[in-house]
């Protein structure tokens, strides 16, 4: 017992073989745990940073696609023809195009606007810009030479005859 009085001991770590458990303290996988995040944080940094500083400039013109919006519709079989209705409000009968194929309804169109005001110590100026555009598949073929198309308060009711029609049965059911 005297031998150990004298003597520090002092731990010396196993040689770990690779793929050995070896049992740590939760200090070390905590420390371990904080190296992986912030090496993660700083690979998300790189890809930000010139974001935040800004992209270098090539010199090249910026093209940006004006945002496109697809039209509410609905569809409706009449029995003899389809009846669709979108939602286009703002956009001029000039601006809309329809095309119909024997299986397909098709529509697109676009509104510019601007308004300009001056006045006593004040001017006002706005533009805008918006398209539509949406396509449909028909639930079966039908007649697109024979299709009309109306525009009336932002509605575009487009009728599309049906190459064999079909009888819409109606069934009266009590509600309960």
């Amino acid at each position: 017992m005297s031998e150990r009085k004298g003597k520090v001991q002092t731990r010396v770590k196993p040689k770990v073989e690779r793929g050995e458990i070896v049992p740590t303290r939760p200090s070390d996988i905590l420390s371990e745990v904080d190296k992986m995040f912030n090496e993660l944080r700083k690979g998300i940094e790189s890809i930000i940073s010139p974001i935040r500083t800004g992209w270098p400039r090539l010199g090249l013109p910026r093209f940006e696609l004006p945002e496109v919006r697809e039209p509410c519709l609905d569809l409706v079989d009449a029995g003899r023809e389809y009846r669709v209705c979108a939602e286009v409000p703002g956009i001029p009968k000039e601006k809309i195009e329809v095309t119909v194929t024997p299986r397909a309804v098709e529509i697109s169109g676009e509104a510019k606007t601007e308004v300009k005001e001056e006045g006593e110590g004040y001017i006002h100026q706005e533009r805008g810009y918006s398209r539509v555009y949406r396509s449909l598949t028909l639930p079966e073929e039908v007649l697109p030479e024979k299709a009309e198309a109306t525009l009336n308060n932002g509605l575009l009711e487009i009728k599309i005859p049906k190459k064999s029609p079909t009888e819409v049965k109606k069934h009266k059911i009590p509600v309960k």
